[in-house]
Order: structure tokens, then C-alpha cells, then sequence
């Protein structure tokens, strides 16, 4: 599993160089795409990659999806899947302090118990909705670091697992570039 993530992580940063426009003027307002990797995520045994679009000078859109790799993590998440709109106060270009809206739709363990066999575990499929903040660094040469934190309830099933709210969080490092996508 780990030479399969590696290979993923090589191959989306040979694409993203191999996406660049041959003048390196990197003009903030016309690199509107970012694609980032939660170390944090990776360390402790997921997979979480996010995708974001610029709006303007002060908002974006994007989606994160993440995948536990760690079978007692994914005993208890089996993945989600988080839409986001952010609203950016820094100077930057969409950089600086952030609030973020999110919906994420998310498959968890009815129970949260250490007890149950592998073969026992029902898991159930919800969607919650929720707020978040955070931070976001952007250099000159467009790499970014980020650190955000979020809470969601979730809507539908909640009574039905041990789970009624969802957070997420991250220290990610990504990179912002040109491109239609």
C-alpha cells in the first residue's frame, strides 16, 4: 500500500510540473488551482488529497475526499467524500485566515467498539454539514501550507451509530498552478 501512495504522490507531481506554462511569470490571480495532501492524514494512516478552485480574491470552492489505509482506522471510517466553499480575510490572494461551509457524506461504524470481529461490523452511510477554519500560506513560487480544523453533525442516521458528529483537521502541503480543469 505504501509503494502504491508513493507512486500516486510522484505521478500527480510530475503532472502538475509537467502542467506549467513554459514562461514562469506566476501571476497569483491566474493560477486558480491547487492540489493538496494532509500530511497529518498520511501520517496517522489516511489517505486525504483536496482539489481547489479560486474563485476570486477571496473565495474558492473544492472537494476532499479521504481514505483510511489503516485497517483499526478503517475499522471505524470507511471514507468521506467533503465539498467546501472558503471565504479568505488575507491579503494575499486567497490566502490568509479562512472560513469554510461543509458538507461531507461519510460511511462510519455503527458501533464504536473493540470488541466486535471484522465479519460483525455494520457500517452506516450518512451526511452532515458543517463549519470550519483555518490558516493558508502561499510563497512566490506557489507552494502552499495549510492547517484547518472542522466540525460537522451528521443529519440523517445519527442515531443509529456512535458517531452524530464528524470533524476534520489537517496540516496539508500542496501546490497552486495554472490550468483548465
Amino acid at each position: 500500500m505504501k509503494k502504491s501512495i508513493l507512486t500516486f504522490l510522484l505521478l500527480t507531481a510530475i503532472l502538475v510540473v509537467n502542467g506549467q506554462a513554459l514562461d514562469n511569470t506566476n501571476d497569483s490571480n491566474s493560477n486558480k488551482n491547487e492540489i493538496k495532501a494532509n500530511g497529518l492524514y498520511l501520517v496517522i494512516g489516511i489517505v486525504d488529497f483536496t482539489y481547489e478552485r479560486l474563485l476570486n480574491e477571496e473565495s474558492a470552492i473544492g472537494l476532499n475526499i479521504a481514505v483510511p489505509y489503516d485497517k483499526e482506522i478503517k475499522d471505524d471510517l470507511q471514507y468521506y467524500v467533503s465539498p467546501y466553499y472558503r471565504f479568505y480575510f488575507g491579503k494575499k490572494y486567497a490566502a490568509g485566515f479562512f472560513l469554510e461551509g461543509f458538507g461531507m457524506l461519510n460511511s462510519t461504524d455503527i458501533d464504536f467498539n473493540f470488541f466486535v470481529s471484522d465479519d460483525d461490523r455494520e457500517y452506516v452511510t450518512d451526511f452532515a454539514l458543517g463549519i470550519g477554519l483555518g490558516g493558508k500560506w502561499v510563497t512566490n513560487g506557489g507552494f502552499i501550507g495549510e492547517v484547518n480544523f472542522g466540525v460537522s453533525r451528521n443529519l440523517f442516521k445519527s442515531e443509529e451509530t456512535d458517531f452524530d458528529f464528524i470533524s476534520k483537521f489537517g496540516i496539508s502541503l500542496g501546490y497552486r498552478f495554472q490550468g483548465d480543469i
